[in-house]
């Protein structure tokens, strides 16, 4: 794959999609916090992986409507952030359950008025996966998405999936991911099926067991069991490579 800009991106809060107000993306982090476990016969740092952890620091341009309600609540609770590399199926995205910990203003002797965001993780670290809507998504009724291919036969090691509602009207919506082996013949993945929408904006995070097996192509689905008009969301998801524990 050739090399890219960062043009095209989008950045999700909580079902608020706030990318038309963010000027950069400032940080971007996460992993395993290092463990000095050097022992005295030694003559260099040893390390090993500690706990996981994950952040999105960004900026944002002052809009009094659209991204100052959202971001100046400071919430207590959880917010979900979802960075997009591009909006097409299966680009990469990058997920975040976090505290907002700040909302700080700048005002420069040019005039402009900007903002200062930083997510720090809470509970699950940084997620990298991919988009299983291309980027904004909007359904009329039940649908079933297209799958995204993701090159590995199975793994064993479960997976987790993200969900952005940005707006709905009807009675109910589920969405879930369903997986597959030949990209035709699509099963539900246990664990991967999101509490039914009722209303917007709204994001959750769902995940399989920690042995689950995924097989090759997955999509999104649209079911319904008092109808809806219309749901716009995103769907991000992550399949383990390795053996993973929350």
């Amino acid at each position: 794959m050739a090399k890219e800009s960062g043009l095209g991106h989008a950045l999700f809060i909580s079902g608020n999609d706030l990318s038309g107000d963010f000027t950069a993306l400032n940080n971007i982090g996460g992993g395993p916090a290092p463990l000095t476990v050097t022992g005295i016969d030694k003559s260099a740092y040893e390390r090993i992986g500690g706990v996981r952890d994950g952040r999105i620091e960004a900026t944002s341009w002052w809009n009094p409507t659209l991204s100052h309600p959202v971001l100046s609540a400071l919430p207590t609770a959880d917010v979900y952030e979802m960075y997009c590399c591009g909006t097409s199926l299966g680009r990469p995205v990058a997920n975040l359950v976090a505290k907002q910990i700040n909302y700080d203003g700048q005002r420069s002797d040019d005039g402009s008025f900007t903002f200062s965001t930083s997510s720090q993780a809470n509970g699950y670290g940084l997620e990298w996966g991919v988009l299983l809507t291309a980027g904004k998504r909007t359904d009329t009724g039940a649908t079933n998405g297209t799958g995204v291919d993701l090159t590995t036969v199975s793994t064993t090691f479960g997976a987790q999936a993200y969900l952005q509602v940005f707006s709905f009207s009807g009675t109910d919506v589920t969405i879930k991911v369903q997986d597959s082996a030949d990209n035709a013949s699509f099963a539900d993945v246990a664990g991967l099926s999101f509490t039914a929408v009722t209303s917007a904006p709204g994001a959750q995070r769902i995940a399989t067991s920690s042995g689950a097996t995924i097989r090759r192509y997955v999509r999104a689905v649209t079911t319904t069991s008092g109808g809806f008009t219309s749901c716009q969301f995103a769907v991000s998801f992550t399949r383990n490579d390795v053996a993973t524990s929350f």
